[in-house]
């Protein structure tokens, strides 16, 4: 069965915290460039600054405590996430979002009382503070000085606890209380909710070790690397693999301030970015856009993960970028990555082999039973990088005797390449009979003239339910459902054709650019919608 060594964490190993002081320390003493944007380069030594301050500006933050983070893309929300952890706070990151009552919601279901708000978002601390929690403006944060109490001082913002004196003036940057260990929780990553209501995943500095480990060995990111990020900064992804990792290694995060499929060549010829992470949908719009491929000779490898991509599809950004597309494969509450495709030998359809420290097994749904060789499974993680837990104290739903258990399923090859089968909650129960979804939808994404489709149950009087297809065609293209149907039951049966298909123009997406593919089973549940 296709495993990874399992990595082990000792409980009195250093935090996450120390390590990246460690290595930014190091990475500044070499002249190197932490981030790069709009706002102009910021230098390792620079972001070390500004981590100090926040660091030391938060000494009213408890050990342990969960302090909710709410910011633009800039240097400052990068810092305040380092500060918040080297503060021994355990930060987590929340999507931007104007109404208070949504932003108490997240930090309701992170558990946290405390929030840091940068930019625009700065303006909602009065009212949160009116509903009880403490707020800290992290433009206020990144000025204060770094010895405490020194005259000059800024006031703080009304509504603001008062903060106790920290380290006096050139007093070396160190741990702020007793030194955190592997086994402490580092942070807490919101899970997406699209299918619910959203849970806080606590992860221990070792579980952002682990992952970050993993990544760095598979993807070879070195200092000479310049990484394009494009994803939210409260995506898994985004904090994870894209800022982790990278500082870390001593690489160049380019902090795009949103994704604009138009500007991605631009950006890539100006900051000579060598590496780049997407969702399916952003390569997908980025694709008309491409003019010059001398322009992008920078770039070594493309990455996407966080929903499935079409073989076709794959095949197409390959093609346009002319390097390799690395497809990987992972869990909030794995970290972030448990596969991954070897850079040098990736395979088309697969999210690659396990990560170094993790292990994967595939087990019959509903029982710890493994399944026989190359038959389908659900996909179960351990390792270093699961979770600890939900904070929320309903762990047990998904992690059992060790092993984290996905939902979804998937089949290893001969060689340990995992293919993403379906997920057992998508599966579609027609007359009896299981179909997956993701069969279906692999099969409409050969035709030549489909962008991209989703696959869902709708209800049926006589079958109980039965597919029903929503496709993009592609642009200019034209379709007819009996050929699509055709298609299907060709290459799989006629119990699997779509009993309906409905050509849209585009599919809804989520916030991190998935398919929301709750929002169409609904549509397709909805008698009145005329579907």
């Amino acid at each position: 069965m296709p495993t990874s060594p399992s990595t082990s964490h000792p409980s009195d190993g250093p935090s996450l915290g120390h390590l990246l002081r460690e290595r930014i320390a190091r990475h500044a003493r070499a002249g190197r460039i932490a981030l790069l944007g709009r706002f102009g380069p910021v230098s390792y030594a620079g972001l070390r600054e500004r981590i100090e301050r926040i660091a030391k500006a938060l000494q009213d933050v408890a050990r342990g405590e969960i302090v909710g983070l709410m910011g633009s893309r800039s240097p400052d929300t990068v810092a305040a996430f380092l500060g918040i952890m080297q503060a021994g706070g355990c930060p987590c990151f929340l999507e931007p979002h104007p109404r208070v009552e949504t932003v108490r919601a997240r930090l309701d279901a992170a558990r946290a009382r405390c929030v840091c708000l940068e930019g625009e978002h700065e303006s909602l601390a009065p009212t949160l503070v009116r509903a009880g929690l403490r707020t800290r403006r992290i433009s206020r944060l990144a000025a204060e000085p770094l010895s405490r109490g020194a005259a000059g001082a800024p006031p703080r913002t009304t509504g603001e606890p008062a903060e106790a004196p920290g380290p006096a003036a050139g007093e070396p940057f160190g741990e702020l209380r007793e030194p955190l260990t592997t086994a402490d929780v580092a942070m807490v990553q919101l899970t997406s909710g699209s299918t619910g209501e959203a849970k806080g995943v606590a992860l221990t500095h070792g579980n952002l070790i682990s992952n970050a480990k993993g990544i760095v060995a598979r993807t070879g990111i070195t200092p000479a690397d310049r990484l394009l990020h494009l994803m939210p900064l409260h995506h898994t992804n985004g904090v994870n693999n894209q800022l982790i990792a990278p500082f870390l290694a001593g690489a160049t995060v380019v902090l795009a301030d949103r994704f604009r499929a138009e500007a991605i060549e631009d950006q890539i010829a100006e900051y000579r970015v060598t590496c780049l992470t997407g969702v399916p949908t952003m390569y997908s719009r980025m694709l008309p856009h491409l003019r010059d491929p001398e322009r992008r000779r920078s770039l070594r490898l493309l990455r996407c993960g966080s929903a499935p991509i079409s073989v076709t599809l794959h095949e197409r950004i390959e093609a346009a970028f002319g390097v390799p597309l690395v497809v990987s494969y992972g869990l909030s509450e794995a970290t972030c990555t448990s596969t991954m495709n070897p850079p040098g030998a990736r395979r088309i359809g697969s999210v690659g082999t396990v990560l170094p420290g993790q292990r994967v097994r595939l087990l019959r749904p509903g029982s710890g039973e493994a399944v026989p060789d190359g038959a389908e499974g659900e996909v179960c993680i351990a390792g270093g990088s699961v979770m600890k837990g939900y904070v929320d104290g309903s762990t047990a739903t998904v992690l059992r005797d060790g092993w984290l258990r996905s939902g979804d399923l998937g089949r290893f090859d001969a060689d340990g390449y995992l293919f993403i089968t379906g997920r057992l909650k998508d599966v579609i129960v027609r007359g009896g009979e299981n179909l997956s979804p993701r069969a279906i939808e692999s099969a409409l994404e050969r035709h030549p003239a489909v962008e991209s489709c989703c696959v869902v149950g709708g209800p049926h009087p006589d079958l109980g339910e039965v597919p029903v297809a929503f496709v993009q065609p592609r642009a200019g293209a034209g379709l007819e459902a009996g050929e699509l149907r055709a298609l299907v039951a060709a290459r799989l049966s006629r119990a699997h054709a779509p009993a309906r298909i409905h050509l849209v123009g585009t599919l809804p997406e989520n916030a991190v650019g998935k398919v929301d593919r709750a929002a169409l089973a609904r549509r397709a549940r909805d008698r009145g919608a005329g579907l």
